[in-house]
């Protein structure tokens, strides 16, 4: 497997063929749950998803990945029967709003400047051990075909010829086609229909607006603070320090692709850790992986989003928590370089405990934590 410290420049390789698809275990349910559930147009979502992931790779030149915001999906999709694709876009807008605010007033910088790395560690802990257990749920659906998906992946994981994912996908669509013979039929129904997306903004009410932020995009501001601008920002530099990057910059360039994506149809999108730990745990070293997977989304948006639901449901839940389990193990385990000290573990272990509940909980918890260690007023 190539060293995780490449040069600036992105490049195409197998590796980054690979590693472009290491993030499916989060895009393909989400992307599922909202074109069924919220009838959100498949052509608006793969159509800006591509676009914001090829704009990703093309500008960091690093696998910093484009991922639905998860709080924003979660509460539409479980609260579907309240919540409407206008409300969606109004949150996607908001989103942008605050994050762009934030990152140009310099009002974030006067939360990270006091953050210690325990706390930053303990939450990049916490979402990796979340994305473990989220993992295991999954794989439990099956757990026949994810127990031969994991030796799969742990038997080629450090493979230098053949890299892991190109034979989880084959496995995966193998395992799925043998489990239901019915599916090559359904599959015979893809057909090329090429289309281009649509300005929905004038589908957007000021009351979508409202209450998409109410309901959706406020819930969603902690999440996104601790792992798609802390734990992201932690990750990229620890993992490639010739390409550094900032909160700042994590937040602008969340702010301006949430103004972008409901433009078309799509849905909050945010660059989350967990994402970036997937891409490099299945291959990728450079931006190329992105690109990569965002000329696939833009194809499958452009010529065949009628038929897009056929082709994400012939890939096993089980063997996608194959993968969220991997892109977990990889972010828990960049979390051993807090520091040395027994309050550094504190601070680290209470953090993570409360951001697999919650990340804005973690974060907070961890704050207190490392402030009164600091002030003596907690002693360990």
């Amino acid at each position: 497997m190539p060293d995780k410290v490449q040069a600036p420049g992105n490049s195409f390789n197998r590796y980054e063929f690979a590693g472009a698809f290491g993030d499916l275990g989060t895009l393909i349910p989400f992307a599922i749950a909202y074109i069924m559930v919220l009838k959100i147009d498949p052509l608006g979502l793969l159509f800006t998803f591509g676009v914001m992931l090829i704009g990703a790779g093309l500008y960091y030149k690093t696998p910093v990945p484009v991922q639905p915001m998860k709080a924003i999906g979660g509460a539409a999709i479980t609260q579907a029967a309240a919540i409407t694709p206008g409300m969606v876009w109004g949150a996607g807008i908001f989103t942008g709003i605050f994050w762009l605010a934030m990152g140009l007033t310099g009002a974030l910088d006067l939360i990270t400047r006091f953050t210690s790395k325990p706390v930053i560690r303990g939450i990049v802990l916490g979402l990796g051990l979340s994305f473990i257990t989220q993992g295991v749920t999954m794989m439990l659906g099956d757990f026949i075909i994810a127990a031969i998906a994991l030796a799969i992946t742990f038997l080629l994981l450090n493979n230098k010829r053949i890299p892991a994912m190109f034979v989880l996908i084959i496995f995966g669509v193998g395992a799925a086609l043998l489990k239901n013979p019915d599916l090559l039929k359904e599959l015979s129904r893809i057909h090329f229909a090429f289309q281009l997306p649509r300005l929905v903004w004038g589908q957007v009410s000021w009351n979508d607006f409202l209450r998409g932020a109410l309901i959706l995009g406020i819930p969603q501001i902690p999440l996104t603070f601790g792992n798609a601008v802390l734990a992201i920002t932690a990750e990229n530099n620890r993992l490639f320090p010739e390409r550094q990057v900032n909160e700042k910059k994590m937040a602008i360039s969340q702010g301006i692709l949430n103004l972008f994506s409901p433009l078309l149809g799509g849905i909050p999108v945010c660059h989350g850790a967990g994402g970036m730990a997937g891409h490099v745990r299945f291959g990728a070293r450079t931006g190329g992986a992105l690109i990569i997977l965002g000329v696939v989304l833009l194809i499958a948006g452009l010529c065949f989003s009628s038929s897009v639901l056929l082709i994400l449901e012939i890939f096993p839940s089980s063997v996608l928590g194959v993968i969220l389990f991997f892109a977990g193990l990889e972010l828990a385990a960049s979390a051993r370089d807090a520091g040395s000290e027994k309050s550094d573990y504190y601070i680290l272990l209470i953090t993570a405990g409360f951001a697999i509940w919650n990340m804005g909980a973690g974060f907070l918890a961890g704050i207190i934590t490392q402030e009164l260690i600091k002030r003596n007023l907690f002693k360990i």
